[in-house]
C-alpha cells in the first residue's frame, strides 16, 4: 500500500486552490493552480489499499485506484499512468470532468473525508503528457476490416482507439467542424481547455485512426450507404434531444436552449464567429436546471458580463452529509458548490417556472414562478404562491431526453425503447447485426466515466462480430447500473 499510516496522519481532503474569482472570470481558462506536489503526495498516501476496493465498483472503469495512488505516492509517475491506462482512455477527461463516483464508495469515506481520487487520476496524466509518456500504440498487424464510429464524444472516442489498436481501420464521423463532440463545444473551456482534447486526438491519429469532420450521416451520407462501405457501424452519437419547458410564453425572444448557448461561446473561445451570439452581457439572466449544464451556463454568463444570474432547481435543496437512505457505498445526492456557483448569482430550490412574461416586443422580461409542492407524487406550483423574476436571457438547462431519430428511423429503421433510446442488446448490437450503439444513444443522459466504459465494451463487441472472438476488455454491459445494495 502507499503509506500505512497515511489515513491515520492526514485526515482532511486537500485540493489545489481554484483562482481567485475575480480573476478567473476574466477569462475562460481552467480555475484551478497547480497543486503542489507534497500536497498531491500526502492524499495519495491516505489510500489504504483496502482488501476488497470499493472503489474498483463505484468506477464503471473498472479503475486500479489503490495500485496507482501507490505509485504515485511512491513517485512513479510513468508506471502510473500505464496502470491507469489500462483500464481509462481518457483520464484527462474524467479527472476534470467526471462527479466520481468511486470517491463516494471510497472505504475511508465511511468516517472520513474519500482520498481525492479525481485529483490524483487527473495528475498522473497531467504529468505523463508533460514528460512525453503519452504515446501512439498501432496495432502491430491490421485485419482487413474496416469499422464507421459515428460521432466522436467520450464514448465514440474510446471505441475507435480500442477498435484501431485491434487492427480495424477506423473513421470517426462527426457533423461538428472539429472532433470532440460535446467535450469540445459542450464542455466550457474554464472546466477543461480544449487542448486536452487536441493532445488525445494527436495520439489517436498516429495509431491510425482517421477522423471525419463536418460530415452528418443521414445527410451528407445515408445510413444504409455507411453500412456498405463499412464491415460495422458503432453509433456513438449521444442523447443531445433537450428537454423543453412547454408553458405559456415559451416562444418568447431570449427563451433558449442551454447547449445552444454554450456551444456557442465555446465557438467563439476557439477562435470562430458567431452572428447573433447569443450573450449574456449586460443582462439579467435565469438559468433552469439544477445540474452540471446549469452551472456550466452560470459560469459562463459570469464570464459574459451579465447583470445577475438566478438558478431555479425544482427540487429539494439536497443535503449537505450523505442521507441515511443512500448509505455507503452508493453515491449520494448531495448539494454542491461548484466553481460556477462560487462566482456569484443566487440559487432556488422548490422553484417551478409558471409563464414567461414577455414585451410588447415579445421578448422576455420576466418569468413567473411559484414554490413547488408534492401533489400524489407529483411536483407541482403551489397556489398562491407566485412572483416574478427579472430576466432578459433565459436558459432551459434541464436535462435531454434521447438521441435524435430522425435520420436512424427513417433510413434503417432501427427501433427505439419507450425512453426514447436506441434498443439493442448485451451485446450493444442493434436489430441489425451490423450495428452497434455505445454511450447515451443507448444508456440515456448519464455521466462521462460511463460513455468511456459502454465505448470500451462496444469495442469488444465489434472486435468479437469482426474477429470471432476478441481480446478486448469489455467493463460494463448495456444495462448495468452501477452499485447496488
Amino acid at each position: 500500500m502507499a503509506d500505512p499510516k497515511g489515513f491515520l496522519k492526514t485526515q482532511e481532503r486537500e485540493l489545489p486552490k481554484r483562482r481567485p474569482v475575480p480573476v478567473r472570470i476574466m477569462d475562460w481558462k481552467e480555475v484551478y493552480e497547480n497543486q503542489d506536489p507534497a500536497q498531491l503526495r500526502r492524499q495519495a498516501g491516505r489510500c489504504m489499499d483496502c482488501g476488497v476496493p470499493f472503489c474498483h465498483a463505484g468506477c464503471p472503469l473498472g479503475n486500479l485506484i489503490p495500485e496507482w495512488n501507490d505509485l504515485m505516492w511512491r513517485g512513479e509517475g510513468r508506471q502510473a499512468i500505464e496502470r491507469l491506462h489500462a483500464t481509462n482512455n481518457f483520464p484527462e477527461f474524467t479527472g476534470r470532468l467526471c462527479p466520481a463516483p468511486c470517491e463516494s464508495s471510497c472505504v475511508l469515506g465511511i468516517n472520513q473525508p474519500a482520498v481525492t481520487i479525481k485529483q490524483v487520476e487527473v495528475s498522473i496524466i497531467d504529468q505523463a503528457f508533460s514528460n512525453g509518456w503519452v504515446t501512439p500504440h498501432p496495432p502491430e498487424r491490421l485485419t482487413g476490416k474496416t469499422v464507421a464510429v459515428v460521432g466522436s464524444g467520450p464514448a465514440g472516442l474510446a471505441a475507435a482507439q480500442q477498435l484501431t489498436r485491434a487492427g480495424h481501420t477506423v473513421a470517426v464521423f462527426e457533423r461538428d467542424d472539429r472532433i470532440g463532440g460535446l467535450l469540445r463545444y459542450g464542455i466550457p473551456d474554464f472546466k477543461m481547455e480544449k487542448r486536452q482534447i487536441e493532445l488525445r486526438l494527436a495520439q489517436m491519429q498516429a495509431e491510425g485512426t482517421r477522423f471525419r469532420a463536418g460530415v452528418e450521416i443521414g445527410r451528407d451520407i445515408s445510413w444504409d450507404d455507411l453500412r456498405t462501405r463499412y464491415d460495422a457501424v458503432v453509433v456513438a452519437t449521444g442523447a443531445t434531444v433537450p428537454r423543453d419547458l412547454p408553458i405559456p410564453g415559451r416562444d418568447a425572444l431570449g427563451v433558449h436552449f442551454a447547449m445552444e448557448y454554450l456551444v456557442q461561446q465555446n465557438k467563439v473561445v476557439a477562435g470562430g464567429t458567431v452572428p447573433n451570439q447569443i450573450t449574456a452581457e449586460g443582462k439579467h439572466v435565469v438559468v433552469i436546471g439544477g445540474g452540471d449544464t446549469g452551472a456550466d451556463c452560470i459560469g459562463t454568463a459570469h464570464r459574459q458580463g451579465a447583470l445577475s444570474v438566478t438558478n431555479l432547481a425544482i427540487g429539494v435543496q439536497p443535503p449537505s452529509e450523505r442521507p441515511e437512505h443512500q448509505p455507503w457505498p452508493m453515491d449520494p445526492t448531495l448539494f454542491e458548490i461548484s466553481s460556477a456557483h462560487e462566482e456569484g448569482g443566487e440559487r432556488m430550490f422548490l422553484a417551478s417556472t409558471v409563464e414567461f412574461l414577455t414585451n410588447d416586443a415579445g421578448e422576455v422580461r420576466a418569468l413567473r414562478v411559484a414554490e413547488t409542492e408534492y401533489l400524489d407524487g407529483r411536483r407541482v406550483p403551489k397556489s398562491g404562491t407566485e412572483r416574478e423574476i427579472p430576466a432578459d436571457l433565459v436558459l432551459i438547462a434541464m436535462g435531454f431526453t434521447g438521441p435524435e431519430k430522425e435520420y436512424l428511423a427513417e433510413q434503417i429503421e432501427i427501433p427505439f425503447d419507450d425512453r426514447g433510446n436506441v434498443v439493442r442488446d448485451d451485446d450493444y448490437q442493434t436489430s441489425l447485426a451490423d450495428v452497434f450503439v455505445a454511450g447515451d444513444a443507448g444508456r440515456g443522459q448519464s455521466l462521462i466515466v460511463w460513455a468511456i466504459a459502454e465505448g470500451r465494451a462496444a469495442a469488444a463487441a465489434v472486435d468479437r462480430y469482426l474477429e470471432g472472438e476478441t481480446q478486448l476488455p469489455s467493463p460494463v454491459r448495456p444495462r448495468d447500473r452501477g452499485i447496488t445494495i
